[in-house]
């Protein structure tokens, strides 16, 4: 027969284990909340709408100290395949970048998030800014005297868009030899490694056009020409179009190169499988591709994509992504 006391000691010795158990689920808790360093390398044209993304997140999460660099997408990748530099994450404006310099080696897998087009921005003392259209601006280009440049194609997706787009160009006006002299009439001082460093050239008066992204334009509030859709690389039912037109580009190794082909612009995102912070990192994606991040990208002009859609290695998706996305 079970005394009172004895009653006594196993109820005080159960409630000491629920006590131990719920104090174990709260320390647990406490330490999930993400914290240290974040290190994020992505493109320069994700540079406004990411510096808005990391200011909403670290609100969320305010023990976590996110520094970004931008560069031009594919010198992001080689900084972390050649450089061996420390990243937690990559956001490139071009998601074949990630499928080709990072996966399978130094990434898993990739989300594809956001979309962007082509515009050509200038000032409105730019030569002949009056007169230009989306319709004649070939002809203001190639005039006596006016200057325009675009990024690095090595280095950056930006620069290899707008040679797809000179050679859409001379088929859609149906102009032969277009992209020839735009190429000529286009010297080394006006390429820089990213779009975002021509700016400083735009805004000084040394350039007067640039071939740069849409969103870009309106971020700084400047005046750009408005491509055709044919010309712009933004759409999906014009994805046989584009494939026409193809330029050559470095690849992996010195003496290799890898054919770009005309092809709707889709960003990509990853976590590099040596990420030093790969909880935060992996809540900044959730956060990113979520109803927020979403928000921050389509008003600054970049169309988030939803559903999005991953590649790679999809089943080693973190749960935080695969909840989501389910």
């Amino acid at each position: 027969m079970v005394t009172q006391d004895k009653k006594s000691k196993i109820l005080f010795s159960f409630i000491t284990v629920l006590l131990a158990i719920g104090f174990l689920l709260s320390s647990s808790l406490v330490m999930a909340e993400p914290k240290g360093d974040l290190i994020i390398f992505h493109a320069g044209s994700l540079s406004i709408p990411f510096k808005q993304i990391s200011a909403a997140f670290t609100t969320k999460y305010p023990k976590v100290h996110i520094y970004r660099e931008s560069a031009g997408s594919r010198t992001c990748a080689r900084k972390i395949t050649d450089l061996d530099k420390p990243c937690d994450i990559m956001a490139s404006a071009d998601y074949t970048v990630i499928e080709k310099l990072l996966i399978p080696v130094f990434a898993d897998w990739n989300i594809s998030f956001a979309t962007n087009e082509m515009a050509i921005m200038y000032r409105p003392d730019s030569a002949h800014a009056k007169e230009i259209t989306s319709r004649n601006w070939p002809d203001i280009l190639l005039r006596k005297g006016v200057e325009y440049g675009h990024s690095d194609p090595n280095a950056d997706p930006c620069g290899y868009r707008s040679q797809l787009s000179w050679q859409l160009a001379e088929k859609y006006y149906n102009i032969p030899g277009l992209y020839d002299k735009l190429k000529k009439h286009c010297p080394l001082k006006n390429i820089r490694p990213k779009e975002t460093d021509l700016m400083a050239l735009l805004e000084s008066g040394e350039l007067d056009y640039l071939f740069i992204y849409r969103s870009i334009c309106e971020q700084h509030n400047m005046p750009f020409v408005v491509l055709p859709d044919e010309i712009n690389l933004k759409s999906a039912a014009l994805s046989q179009f584009y494939s026409q037109a193809s330029i050559q580009i470095s690849g992996k190794k010195p003496g290799e190169y890898i054919t770009k082909r005309g092809k709707p612009m889709v960003y990509g995102v990853t976590v590099c499988k040596k990420a030093p912070n790969r909880e935060a990192a992996n809540l900044f994606v959730k956060f990113l591709i979520g109803p927020e991040g979403r928000k921050i990208m389509q008003a600054n002009g970049q169309p988030p994509l939803w559903p999005v859609q991953v590649s790679g290695k999809v089943d080693l998706l973190p749960d935080e992504l695969k909840g989501l996305l389910q």
